[in-house]
Formats: structure tokens, C-alpha cells, sequence
């Protein structure tokens, strides 16, 4: 890559690579790829439902957002999928969409610069819960060998790279609902200063799971609109009362400009930026000014070197949560100023609910289709707006626009933040 000679030192000066997008992939409640994702995210349809994977009937939340229908075959064999949590199954699937969807070869010289950051909020609590009970009832005889590989967090990016032979960089990052936006975001940072060439980066979660929604729904953290699930996220509407948990995968192919350019590679978005940080304020609460996620977002900006009133969109974080929304609208408006009302801003969870350590990605996705295709996917069940919260959230319906640069916005229990800047190709 890119590089001056220091004038006192003669040492090398490195200057950032510029990153691009070229292959995505993802799994969803509202579409089992990329593509029927971003169909069903523009088509403004709800993929909330009643929990069917297990017997929900005595919580108090007993809504989800499913990627119903989902058969990991034929990507991965049966025997293999067995050996594998849910996760692990989500994360490699998508994963392998994005590599498709890329068309990029690994040659021999490609493969030790090529790596993959696909990280997880939880794991593979699904088969934890299980073994925990199998021991308990039979003993320790009883099992798995795999059960460790099968759980632990970093066993996305292990499949990934056994099944493609990616030799590069491989790394799982855990920062809760960050996670995603956290994975693609230190992937490009990898590319931009030589540590790879091509990343795939994201997130996938399996956490509709026993422990894990009574764990949600005990720390009132849950919607309870049981009754009508289609309606439950809310995000920005004066009627909501928590997040509404759901389980996916989405991935991204990020490669260096030159390396995509000398293949002819198509290109849907430039990575411009990446800000994180931390509140230091509570374990699950925002900072009621914002504050937090404000630098966040500053933070991003100055990264990607553009003015901020270039970027036209926000991807929210918008869990729909009474605390959450407010938060994350200051936080817009003290990043901002007085462009934060000439913005637009949606969220992609008033569909899909809160994907969890998937969330940063499949919404990462969103955003660059935005960009790509110049749409902006609606926030539904946004019938009366919290006076509180006062910005353009394009509600109901998705709305063509034309914008250069969007932020995708990622706040994580533990008050971790990550903000993510696309543009399209100039």
C-alpha cells in the first residue's frame, strides 16, 4: 500500500488503503439471503412472530424475530451442521453468500492476505443450555466432543476460513449488540493498513433461546405486545416498551480499492469511516444526553475525512426501547447540530427486531444498499411520534432519495459504541 518516507527518520509513513464493499451476504427474519432481506426490509413487512423454537408459553415475552424456513444445507452438510450451534451455522452461511456474491478467487498468494472477522454476541448459548441439562440429567459421559467447538464464540471465523482456505487475519469480536459493526469496522482497518487485502467481516446470533429470553424479559428489557407480535417494535413511537429479540447473520466482503479495481470487481460502497468508544456510565443504559454516542458518531465522521453534512441517512441502532430511542435522537442532534433535522433516519429492527451480535451486520448491509440502490427502507409501526423524539424516521413507507454518505450506528450493553461511514464510490 501507499506510503512516504519520513524526512529526520527514513522510516516509511504508511497512509490508510482506501476499503471497499464488494460481496454481501445475510440471514434474517425477513429474507434467508442478502437479497430477500433487503426485499423484505424495503417491502415494510414485519418478521416478528411467536417464538416457535422452543416452548415460550410461561415467559413474559413470548415474541421473536425467527429466520424461519432456515436449513443450513446444502452449504453446509449435515454431518458438519450437527457438529455446530446455530450461530456458527447463521455466521457460515451468510458468509459463505458474501464470497459468492464477491466472485473473488483465492489464489495462493491471495490466501495469507486474506482473513475474516465474524464475531458473536453470545455464542452458542442454545447448545450450552442443552449440555448444561444433559449433564445434569446423565453425567459427564454424556457429552459431545464437540460441544466446545460447536459453542465458542470464535468458531465462525474457524469454519469460514477452513471452508474457503483463507490464511489471513482471523479474529472474533464479542461486544454484545457492537459486535458487527465492530468486526467490520476493525476488518477494514486490517485492509487499510496492510494487514490483509480482502476481510469478510460481521456478525450472526442464535439467541432465541430459553435462558436468553427469560434473561431479557427479567431485566424488562423486552416488548410485551404478545398479542399483535407484528407490532411490537416500535422504534421512535410513544407506544413502545422494549426490543424485540431476533436472530440472523450478515456479512460482508470488505477488499482494498486497488485489489477490487484490478479484477473489476462491482463495487456497491466505499468504507470512509469507523468511530467507537465507550459511555462509562451503566451496564445497560444509555447516556440520557447522548453524549456517548455522539462522539461515537464524531468519531466516525472524522475518520471518513468528509463533512458531516455530506452524510444524508442514519441507520439507527432503534431498538424500540423507552430510553434507547430518546438517547440515540440527542446524540444525532449534539453529533449533528442543525443538519441532525435534514437528515433521515430508519430502523431496520422495527422489522427484523434486534438481531444482537448480527445486528451491525445485517444492518451494515442495509446501509449500503441504500447507498447502492439510493432507497431508504422505512420504520413501521411508527403511528404516533414521541414528541421527544423530533427527526425525519421515515416512517411506513421506504423512500427513494438521493444522498452521497450514511452512518450506521451500533450501541451495545456495557455501553460500547460503533459507528460505520459509507459513501458510494467517487
Amino acid at each position: 500500500h501507499s506510503s512516504r518516507v519520513a524526512p529526520k527518520t527514513g522510516f516509511p509513513i504508511l497512509t490508510k488503503r482506501r476499503v471497499v464493499v464488494t460481496g454481501i451476504g445475510s440471514v434474517s427474519p425477513v429474507g434467508l439471503s442478502a437479497k430477500k432481506t433487503w426485499a423484505g426490509l424495503l417491502s415494510g413487512v414485519s418478521g416478528i412472530g411467536p417464538i416457535s423454537l422452543f416452548d415460550a408459553t410461561d415467559l413474559p415475552c413470548r415474541i421473536a424475530g425467527e429466520a424461519t424456513g432456515f436449513d443450513p444445507e446444502p452449504i453446509i452438510a449435515a454431518k458438519d451442521a450437527r457438529k455446530m450451534d446455530r450461530f456458527i451455522q447463521l455466521g457460515l452461511v451468510a458468509s459463505v453468500e458474501a464470497f459468492a456474491d464477491s466472485g473473488i478467487v483465492v489464489s495462493e498468494s491471495l490466501a495469507p492476505r486474506f482473513g475474516v472477522a465474524v464475531g458473536a454476541g453470545i455464542g452458542g448459548l442454545q447448545t450450552i443450555e442443552d449440555t448444561t441439562a444433559l449433564y445434569a440429567a446423565r453425567g459427564h459421559r454424556r457429552i459431545s466432543p464437540f460441544y466446545i467447538p460447536g459453542s465458542i464464540i470464535n468458531m465462525i471465523s474457524g469454519n469460514v476460513s477452513i471452508r474457503l482456505g483463507l490464511k489471513g487475519p482471523n479474529i472474533a469480536i464479542a461486544t454484545a449488540c457492537s459486535t458487527g459493526t465492530h468486526s467490520i469496522g476493525q476488518a477494514a482497518r486490517m485492509i487499510q493498513y496492510g494487514d490483509a487485502d480482502a476481510m469478510l467481516a460481521g456478525g450472526a446470533e442464535a439467541g432465541v433461546t430459553p435462558t436468553a429470553v427469560a434473561g431479557f424479559s427479567m431485566a424488562r428489557a423486552l416488548s410485551r405486545h404478545n398479542r399483535v407480535p407484528s407490532e411490537a417494535s416500535r422504534p421512535w413511537d410513544v407506544g413502545r416498551d422494549g426490543f424485540v429479540i431476533g436472530e440472523g447473520a450478515g456479512v460482508v466482503l470488505l477488499e482494498a480499492f486497488e485489489h477490487a479495481r484490478q479484477r473489476d470487481a462491482r463495487i456497491y460502497a466505499e468504507l470512509v469511516g469507523f468511530g467507537l468508544n465507550a459511555d462509562a456510565n451503566h451496564m445497560t443504559q444509555p447516556l440520557p444526553d447522548g453524549d456517548g454516542a455522539a462522539q461515537c458518531m464524531v468519531n466516525a465522521v472524522r475518520d471518513a475525512a468528509i463533512p458531516a453534512e455530506s452524510i444524508g441517512y442514519v441507520n439507527a441502532h432503534g431498538t424500540s426501547t423507552p430510553l434507547g430511542d430518546i438517547a440515540e435522537t440527542k446524540a444525532i442532534k449534539l453529533a449533528f447540530g442543525d443538519h441532525a433535522h435534514a437528515m433521515m433516519i430508519s430502523s431496520n429492527k422495527s422489522m427484523i427486531g434486534h438481531l444482537l451480535g448480527a445486528a451491525g451486520g445485517v444492518e451494515a448491509i442495509s446501509t449500503i444498499l441504500s447507498l447502492h440502490h439510493q432507497i431508504i427502507p422505512p420504520t413501521i409501526n411508527l403511528d404516533t411520534q414521541d414528541p421527544e423524539c423530533d427527526l425525519d424516521y421515515v416512517p411506513h413507507t421506504a423512500r427513494d432519495v438521493s444522498i452521497e454518505a450514511a452512518i450506521s450506528n451500533s450501541f451495545g450493553f456495557g455501553g460500547t459504541n460503533g459507528s460505520l461511514v459509507f459513501r458510494r464510490l467517487q
